[in-house]
């Protein structure tokens, strides 16, 4: 499971991604994760998660996607620990690792 989480003044958001999923985020209704923040984009970017890796990718968003504070050309690695910037709104990674049981 990954889960990407902020604390802004405005109010947080947290946001969780099951491996296998894709989900984008984006100002607009029809995102699957609505992020109403300056800045940001109708559908700014999508998120694919992995059971090891998450990948970003830039939805050619008009102020663009960063990842660590370089910008996503077209698409990004994420690791837990990284952050992603999405308008201003950053959002830090973290994977829940936990092992699965039988």
């Amino acid at each position: 499971m990954w889960i990407l989480r902020s604390s802004e003044a405005d109010g947080s958001f947290t946001f969780r991604l099951a491996s296998g999923a894709i989900k984008t985020i984006g100002r607009a209704s029809r995102a699957d994760f609505m992020l109403d923040a300056a800045l940001v984009s109708r559908l700014h970017c999508r998120l694919e998660a992995g059971d090891d890796q998450l990948v970003v990718v830039d939805l050619k968003s008009t102020n663009g996607t960063f990842v660590n504070d370089k910008p996503v050309a077209n698409r990004a690695k994420l690791a837990g620990g990284d952050t992603l910037r999405v308008g201003r709104v950053e959002l830090m990674v973290e994977h829940d690792d936990l092992p699965v049981h039988d």
